[in-house]
């Protein structure tokens, strides 16, 4: 039997958009192929798990958008299902006078996408909130939270599949052929027919997108690796909730922080390093086919021209824990070498386009047959319910 819908990618954006797929048309017949042997094993499983609120991006944009409205369907998703989360807070911290005007540039953004209790705080007000936090001046976010995104995920698989969505894990797509009323999907194990794909493959996007065009895709997923640190379990009264630095305006990375996590612990990171692979978790691990397509790409090569003295200083401080602990000083000067153990570390899916652009926007390409979801890091887990809405939206349209 042909399907209506082919799913690539078992992340939480793919499950979302199956889920809002489903609320609106339950007699759609879907299915969602997932190379793992699990969903939610890359990115969704491996990020810090904040709630974010849409303090940081361009007022009018994809991003602003879906985080504002992925925010408040999270928390109203979580509360029907019974998935504990935390509105915790946070503060974004200036650490010196420099930072005060890109710390003001955040509060009016945050103004604009229309947060509500933002408020500029002094130092004394600062350690109000985090007693060992040091600045020059700070910013209160109440609109920020903590959430463990595997279980929300787990709880979206749970519940297209009791709508009739057919969860094929272990599958990778490995072909696509456009046709003129169907489409044909091959996998590892078969041949399936239908009549739209949406790509929600995260780290392999760019490559399930080129398997359905001839023309070469003007932008790649370039892998980034995030390493974390933990505070040693005697040392977490130093970190009540969240705690952020004002972000480089050049970069789409938030920089080292600390936050809490919803299942229990203090996490301080992460760097941003190139990974030599798209699931390269490890240091060391590598996959020199992968490797070399980033370092070929125009684009990559151009960002490294760039900013190869940014990346110098992240790849420092990926092998320094005492380069990693004085980046976190800056924030609490009360952490010391000691007090950090090993965390996890995730990969950041970041589309690069050919002239050097780390794409800083969600990124959304479609046509009759294929809807190609290829920019979709952070913040996508708190947006995934808004972008899987937008992205049904823009399917219904072929129904």
């Amino acid at each position: 039997m042909a399907l209506d819908v082919i799913i690539v990618g078992g992340g939480i954006v793919g499950l979302a958009t199956a889920h809002r797929l489903l609320e609106a048309k339950p007699d759609l017949q879907i299915a969602l192929f997932e190379k793992e042997n699990m969903v939610s094993l890359h990115q969704t499983g491996n990020n810090s798990g904040v709630i974010h609120s849409g303090l940081y991006y361009k007022p009018g944009s994809l991003k602003a958008k879906n985080c504002i409205e992925g925010y408040h369907q999270l928390i109203e998703f979580c509360d029907r299902e019974s998935i504990p989360y935390e509105l915790t807070g946070k503060i974004v911290v200036a650490s010196n006078h420099d930072q005060r005007s890109q710390l003001e540039n955040l509060y009016q953004r945050g103004q604009q996408n229309g947060l509500e209790g933002l408020k500029k705080l002094s130092l004394a007000e600062m350690q109000e909130h985090e007693p060992y936090v040091i600045g020059v001046e700070g910013m209160w976010v109440p609109q920020t939270g903590i959430v463990d995104y595997r279980v929300v995920a787990a709880k979206l698989a749970e519940k297209i599949q009791q709508a009739g969505c057919t969860i094929h894990l272990n599958e990778q797509v490995i072909g696509i052929t456009k046709g003129i009323s169907y489409s044909i999907v091959e996998t590892i194990k078969g041949v399936y027919e239908t009549k739209l794909i949406i790509n929600c493959a995260g780290l392999y996007s760019d490559e399930v997108a080129q398997l359905s065009q001839r023309e070469p895709l003007d932008v790649r997923i370039v892998p980034f690796r995030g390493e974390y640190f933990k505070l040693r379990k005697e040392k977490e009264y130093l970190v009540k909730n969240l705690i952020y630095p004002v972000p480089d305006p050049n970069f789409p990375f938030l920089g080292v922080h600390f936050t809490r996590m919803m299942r229990g612990g203090v996490e301080a990171g992460p760097n941003a390093v190139l990974a030599f692979k798209k699931e390269g978790y490890k240091k060391m691990g590598v996959d020199f086919k992968e490797l070399w397509n980033t370092l070929t790409w125009p684009g990559f090569q151009k960002v490294a021209a760039k900013y190869w003295e940014t990346g110098l200083g992240e790849m420092y401080r990926s092998f320094s824990k005492e380069a990693f602990t004085k980046a976190l000083q800056v924030l609490i000067p009360e952490i010391q070498e000691q007090d950090l153990v090993e965390g996890g570390a995730g990969v950041r899916a970041q589309a690069c386009d050919r002239n050097g652009g780390l794409l800083d926007d969600f990124s959304i390409i479609e046509d009759a047959k294929i809807i190609n979801i290829l920019n979709a890091p952070s913040p996508a887990a708190t947006s995934s319910l808004s972008i899987g809405k937008t992205v049904s939206e823009m399917a219904l349209t072929r129904f």
